[in-house]
């Protein structure tokens, strides 16, 4: 799987918190299925342009 996420970006958008150096794996995994889900709706609908109604 490829890291889809920047480590330093969600470190910057979560302000002073710690991360769990896991949180970044679950993290990635959520974006994916959200592109794949989106890459299906944009399919189902005669589309190769995935749009953010597509999320």
């Amino acid at each position: 799987m490829a890291d889809l996420i920047v480590k330093a970006a969600v470190k910057d958008a979560l302000n002073d918190m710690n991360v769990a150096s896991d949180f970044y794996d679950a993290l990635d995994s959520e974006v994916q299925e959200l592109l794949e889900d989106a890459a299906r709706r944009a399919s189902e609908n005669d589309r190769k342009t995935v749009q953010p109604r597509d999320l």
